[in-house]
């Protein structure tokens, strides 16, 4: 019976090895800036978040800033826009997940009161876009006085709720607080 013989490896096996740890390298050292661009810019982490003085938005009507390269709708709502938003039953809306993370506790329903902050009803802060595509929507519009977006006909109630079209959640919440009476700050 044959023993097996056991091959030593020879300077070209090196040579291959060591080619082949080169160019990993080197293929490495060459990706890295592609994959280091994608990082958000300095001026978008600076902006992670933003005092908004709401003093002079009148009731009834609303504004759009730029939080994080994204609209936010902060809309001064009206007792009869609240008592709207109030009176719809959690059977009638398509979302029922309120989307807000400053909320604490298990309970997440899309109730008006979750959806804006406690003693602070009159408020209504969200992210301004359409959760079917990203659109825009516009402001006081639709079939339910809130948001409607036009490219593909999501209505959207006062307080941001998906009521009737393709969208399949709430315009989501960003994190915020009152700092003050007159002060938001977001992020």
């Amino acid at each position: 019976m044959a023993t097996p013989s056991v091959v030593e490896p020879t300077r070209r096996d090196f040579l291959y090895i060591a080619t082949g740890a080169v160019a990993a390298v080197g293929g490495a050292a060459a990706v890295w800036p592609f994959i280091a661009q994608m990082n958000p810019d300095a001026s978008t982490l600076a902006l992670a978040s933003t005092d908004v003085n709401i003093g002079a938005i009148a009731e009834g009507s609303a504004i759009t800033i730029k939080w994080r390269g994204k609209p936010v709708f902060i809309r001064h709502r009206t007792p009869k826009e609240i008592e709207d938003a109030k009176a719809v039953p959690m059977a009638d809306l398509i979302d029922q997940d309120a989307r807000n993370p400053n909320l604490t506790g298990d309970n997440t329903q899309a109730t008006d009161a979750h959806r804006a902050a406690e003693g602070k009803e009159n408020w209504i802060i969200m992210i301004g876009t359409c959760t079917h595509l990203g659109c825009v929507p516009i402001g006081q519009s639709g079939n339910f006085g809130g948001w409607f977006c036009p490219c593909h006909g999501s209505h959207y109630d006062t307080a941001g709720r998906i009521r009737q079209g393709p969208a399949p959640e709430n315009l989501h919440i960003p994190p915020y607080q009152f700092t003050n009476d007159t002060t938001i700050r977001i992020g």
